[in-house]
């Protein structure tokens, strides 16, 4: 559409009005004037979602609506377009319902000049443009006052998580090195190499979490992805071993891979902390001894990572939440966690412009498939499958 052109839709059911504002806009011999007349309040509406109108000139006695309805009909439909309403009759009572009513301005048929009709549909514009501006302006101030509000509640949550996940690690520090401090003489040896033990543990357990908040931090800030060639066969195959490693015989991580998975385009670092944490998760809550399975399949220009355990499943009311910042699930007990790992894993998924779906119920178990891209394309159908346990 010509900037230079201003768009008026006419609403007008009589034909000697319609005329009679026609012969106006032709009278006036400027160029910049765009009419489109109908007779109908449907057929306005209908006109409307097909050209961008300035403003509508618009009769409230048409053959399918009548009155204030007619406004408050074309109101509700068409939102921000500028009204000057077409009236019979001169009266200030029904002028102001008519601006209380959402149009900008009305006029009296048969006393309408060119000056006049003019003036209006200007005025109409303009008082239209701000009021666009001061709902954009209201909106933005209601935005960021529910962003403060977010903030404070995060705020809150942290602390209320901080002090209860650093609580736990602090005092079994303290303890034990109280122990050795007071009682040292009197320990076994075994008995400090238990207190040491517990202090290294609980140092562990706080670093850990140090870690997830700074991430969760860097995130929030604007973590970069930084690509890079990964065979993912050989990068699964090395996490798994670790994971395995440092939980002993507990559980038992099964790896399998599908198709040609050995070139692929991705940040390694995300990827560590994706399923490092989902497969935390899974030995987590899986009962001792249980097995996770770890699964990798290559095809069309996509990885898709299952992982997936016969753990304490997450109830159908928590899965819509699962990736928000601090929340944890209602059957998690007294299993320790900071509600952190499925925030960091979903941000870095959104990263590499993939997508994550949980299918999951209650005491039977839970899978995560993660779907990412991958580049260069190299994965090939009927490559054999390979199983690492």
């Amino acid at each position: 559409m010509d900037a230079t052109i201003t768009y008026v839709l006419l609403v007008e059911d009589s034909p000697s009005d319609a005329d009679l504002l026609r012969q106006l806009f032709r009278r006036s011999g400027q160029n910049h004037w765009g009419l489109t007349h109908v007779e109908r309040l449907s057929d306005a509406i209908a006109a409307c979602t097909e050209t961008a109108f300035d403003v509508v000139l618009l009769d409230l006695r048409l053959p399918d609506s009548e009155g204030l309805d007619t406004l408050a009909e074309f109101r509700t439909s068409v939102s921000d377009l500028p009204i000057v309403v077409l009236t019979m009759m001169d009266d200030e009572a029904l002028a102001l319902q008519v601006m209380a009513s959402g149009a900008q301005d009305y006029l009296v048929k048969g006393q309408i000049t060119w000056s006049l009709l003019v003036r209006s549909m200007r005025y109409a514009i303009e008082r239209g443009r701000i009021l666009k501006r001061l709902k954009n302006s209201e909106q933005s101030i209601l935005k960021a006052l529910e962003q403060e509000q977010e903030l404070n509640l995060l705020k809150s949550s942290f602390i209320s998580m901080a002090s209860h996940e650093f609580r736990t690690p602090m005092t079994m520090i303290r303890t034990s090195v109280e122990l050795l401090q007071n009682f040292n003489s009197e320990l076994t040896e075994d008995k400090r190499h238990q207190y040491f033990d517990r202090i290294k543990t609980a140092i562990k357990q706080i670093t850990h979490l140090l870690d997830e908040i700074l991430l969760l931090g860097s995130t929030e800030a604007g973590l970069r992805y930084k690509p890079e060639a990964v065979d993912l066969e050989a990068f699964c195959t090395e996490l798994t071993a670790d994971l395995q490693f440092s939980n002993s015989d507990s559980h038992k991580i099964c790896f399998v891979r599908e198709g040609d998975c050995t070139e692929a385009l991705m940040d390694a670092a995300l990827l560590r902390h994706i399923f490092t944490n989902l497969l935390a998760n899974a030995l987590k809550y899986s009962p001792q001894g249980g097995e996770v399975q770890f699964r990798l399949r290559c095809h069309s220009g996509i990885a898709i990572f299952e992982v997936h355990d016969r753990g304490i499943g997450i109830p159908q009311k928590d899965q819509s939440r699962l990736f928000e910042t601090f929340y944890r699930c209602s059957n998690v007990g007294k299993i320790q966690g900071t509600g952190l790992g499925l925030a960091i894993v979903k941000k870095c998924i959104d990263l590499h412009h993939g997508q994550i779906q949980v299918h999951s119920e209650a005491d039977t178990g839970t899978t995560f498939t993660v779907t990412l891209p991958l580049h260069p394309e190299t994965s090939r159908a009927g490559t054999p499958l390979s199983t690492e346990c």
